[in-house]
């Protein structure tokens, strides 16, 4: 089935129109972003069930934006009465009017920005899915779930409760300006199975999740998860220590994600390219990686949790090449920071929800597969390892030093896996050193978008990343 487009945003867009045209005898640019997204949250153990109708992408409002002498501004709004439109404008203009007034009394130093095109265009898309999270049966889905973390406890005696989390949004946005009707619809989920392990006086949560764009019959997966959450989590529990050291490395799929996001995330969005704080600016066109490195960037490369036919400022989604067999081609970018760089926006312009400004942000952010196997890739390493499990990453954009904290490493000597596990692992070093010693890729590729990615400390939107297994070299502890 389609997801069914908003009709709460249908029956509110005629209005709409309406203002964006009041607006329009007063500013040079006018666009509205309305959205209505529904959905859920469900939290399992048998120590605590949480329910509610909200989560990160559950929203309903609107933001206006307009330009004038350079200048933009905004006005984010949660109700609207289609009765009172004049007052509304009225409203509006008011404090946009004062918004930029302040600006000029006070000389703030600002960008001095020019004006979006705006292009007609009219699209109207409304992705498949075969349940709704509005129309979900959640008595029957607590009682799934619960029987998922009843099922991890008895696996194993030292497994003392297991938590199990399903999250789904039913997402609807309407972009309008003067010349642009542009609305789309679809859902995506994500889920987790994290069993509490006990021993010995230490503990470990095991994680094993999924995400997808789709509807909450994907939740049924999770019980698919339960085994080996469970034994991931015992080894790790009872990991030795690495000895640190350069290593020859092999990443699973989701821990090539982790690199990609971390090396090639916001190093290179391009409102920090604006700003002078990320070393990419400079390499645009230079080697980053090895000839065997390829990237893409955006909502059209993959089907996952953020994949959506046009950004918050009305921007198609895209599919980026950062990465062309080690070079770097291009960033990602915001429709207001292209025009400051003199560049065409990528479609990654992205608020929290309607109340937060538009930062430059991921969408898919994935390496290309290669045509290597695994066992050839583990068969070629002398001492190394193979790392798994996702904890943490961080890096310096500004100079290019990444770090990446995985729960565990699989230790291989001569081709060979030992059966030997360290943990937890910090792989440290500089992204072209990383990704300029990338000697292998596998065949195959898996994308992961569970969780959340924020901009510094705060604005918090989702993303998906991935890649196929990875080899290369680096420094772990």
């Amino acid at each position: 089935m389609k997801a069914p487009f908003s009709e709460y945003l249908n029956t509110l867009a005629p209005s709409l129109k309406q203002l964006v045209s009041k607006l329009g005898k007063d500013y040079d640019y006018v666009s509205v972003l309305s959205t209505d997204s529904k959905g859920f949250a469900i939290r399992i153990s048998q120590q605590v069930k949480v329910i509610s109708s909200s989560n990160l992408t559950t929203e309903r409002g609107s933001v206006v934006r307009v330009y004038k002498d350079g200048l933009y501004s905004e006005y984010a709004f949660n109700h609207f009465d289609a009765n009172s439109i004049e007052e509304t404008y009225q409203k509006i203009k008011k404090e946009l009017d004062a918004q930029l007034a302040v600006l000029k009394l006070t000389k703030t130093v600002v960008y001095n920005t020019k004006k979006l095109e705006d292009e007609p265009l009219t699209l109207f898309v409304e992705k498949e899915c075969e349940q709704l999270p509005e129309n979900t049966d959640i008595e029957k889905l607590v009682n799934d779930l619960n029987s998922y973390s009843l099922e991890a406890i008895s696996k194993d005696e030292h497994v003392v409760d297991c938590m199990v989390i399903a999250q789904s949004t039913h997402v609807s946005k309407l972009f309008l300006t003067a010349n642009r009707d542009l609305r789309q619809s679809y859902v995506y989920c994500e889920g987790v199975v994290a069993p509490i392990i006990v021993m010995d006086g230490k503990n470990e949560i095991g994680y094993q999740g999924l995400s997808a764009l789709g509807g909450p019959e994907v939740f049924t997966q999770l019980k698919d998860k339960i085994d080996y959450a469970v034994k991931f989590a015992k080894e790790v529990l009872t990991a030795d220590p690495i000895e640190p050291g350069e290593y020859d490395i092999i990443t699973t799929p989701e821990v090539s994600g982790l690199i990609a996001h971390e090396a090639f995330g916001h190093g290179v969005e391009m409102d920090m390219f604006v700003k002078n704080r990320a070393l990419g600016k400079d390499f645009i066109n230079k080697r980053v990686g090895s000839d065997l490195v390829t990237m893409h960037e955006g909502a059209l490369c993959a089907d996952n949790v953020t994949s959506f036919a046009f950004d918050d400022e009305g921007t198609l989604a895209g599919d980026v090449v950062e990465i062309e067999n080690g070079i770097l081609r291009s960033g990602i970018c915001d429709a207001l920071s292209a025009l400051r760089l003199g560049v065409k926006p990528t479609g990654n312009g992205k608020r929290q929800n309607y109340e937060h400004k538009v930062y430059t942000r991921m969408t898919n952010t994935l390496f290309d597969s290669g045509t290597d196997k695994l066992e050839d890739m583990i068969a070629s390493v002398k001492h190394g390892y193979l790392l798994e499990g996702m904890s943490s990453g961080m890096e310096d954009p500004k100079h290019w030093g990444i770090q990446c904290i995985l729960k565990l490493g699989r230790e291989i000597k001569d081709g060979k896996l030992t059966g030997k596990v360290v943990g937890p692992v910090i792989m440290t070093g500089y992204v072209t050193e990383v990704l300029g010693n990338v000697s292998m890729l596998s065949g195959d590729r898996g994308v992961y978008g569970c969780g959340a990615c924020g901009k510094g400390h705060k604005e918090w939107v989702k993303v998906s990343d991935g890649g196929p297994y990875l080899k290369t070299k680096g420094r772990l502890g």
